[in-house]
């Protein structure tokens, strides 16, 4: 498929980790990408070798999202696709965390996912085509210990997609999509100052991704529309198993931090000191 046929892709979270790495994924299979991030000299210098469009966004700001979405729909094509990737995390027990701290992580990790998906869908409408992909997590499949207001953020945003993507169908509305991708803890830069945090553990639990592996994921995802899909798929089967049955999660905690904990001392021998 030609990009002109495509239309134009926007990363938002673009300037460094598993977004630029999303953005070049989407460059190399032909898309155009509009990298998008909150720091403009970060996400230029990230998007100079991807076609060197960028432009500064806060994924909280509603005019700035509609704005960046205009300007995807007037390349060729219009607006064919929207990653929302942006995020952040906090680790601790929720009473850890004082009020700011968990507005932030609602804002952005929902809220602004919302904000993005809204505006992308107020272009595709008018289209009648488009696709936004969300950048979920394992934790908005399953309550992850430490990690409790990231994964209601998350948790938001799964439910958010599902539903906008029900609403599309029942409005007879059949070639927009809403896609989430749900991957297991992924070694970029929001991991990289965990190795030793107690909170971190659920991230470290399973099969800890790259974030190269994640976005070829996310590019065959961008392809092919589908509403949920885990990264790895076993993973998603297992957190799902255990978010139907949560005594049985419960009575499994000792299991996942002594899981967690192993899987930080195995990240921490491959990577050499100073080398995060």
């Amino acid at each position: 498929m030609t990009i002109s046929a495509r239309g134009a892709a926007v990363v938002t979270g673009a300037a460094g980790g598993l977004g630029r790495a999303i953005a070049a994924a989407l460059h190399a299979d032909g898309w155009r990408v509009l990298l998008t991030d909150v720091s403009a000299e970060a996400v230029a210098a990230a998007a100079a070798p991807l076609g060197g469009w960028s432009r500064r966004l806060d994924v909280r700001d509603e005019a700035a999202c509609a704005e960046v979405a205009a300007t995807a729909a007037g390349a060729a094509g219009g607006l064919g696709l929207w990653v929302n990737n942006a995020g952040l995390l906090a680790t601790g027990a929720a009473w850890t965390h004082d009020a700011a701290t968990r507005r932030r992580l609602v804002e952005v990790n929902a809220l602004g996912a919302m904000t993005g998906t809204l505006a992308a869908l107020a272009v595709m409408r008018r289209q009648g085509h488009g696709h936004v992909l969300n950048v979920v997590s394992l934790a908005g499949l399953i309550a992850a210990p430490g990690e409790t207001v990231y994964a209601a953020s998350k948790h938001a945003l799964l439910a958010f997609s599902l539903g906008t993507l029900a609403d599309l169908r029942m409005a007879g509305i059949r070639d927009v999509h809403v896609s989430c991708l749900c991957p297991d803890g992924i070694w970029t830069p929001m991991l990289h100052d965990k190795l030793d945090d107690p909170g971190a553990l659920a991230s470290f639990t399973g099969s800890l991704l790259t974030p190269e592996r994640v976005a070829a994921r996310a590019a065959r995802l961008a392809r092919r529309p589908r509403p949920v899909v885990s990264l790895p798929r076993w993973r998603g089967a297992q957190v799902r198993l255990l978010d139907a049955f949560p005594r049985l999660a419960l009575a499994l905690t000792p299991v996942i931090r002594a899981a967690g904990r192993a899987g930080q001392r195995r990240q921490a021998r491959r990577v050499p000191p100073g080398a995060s």
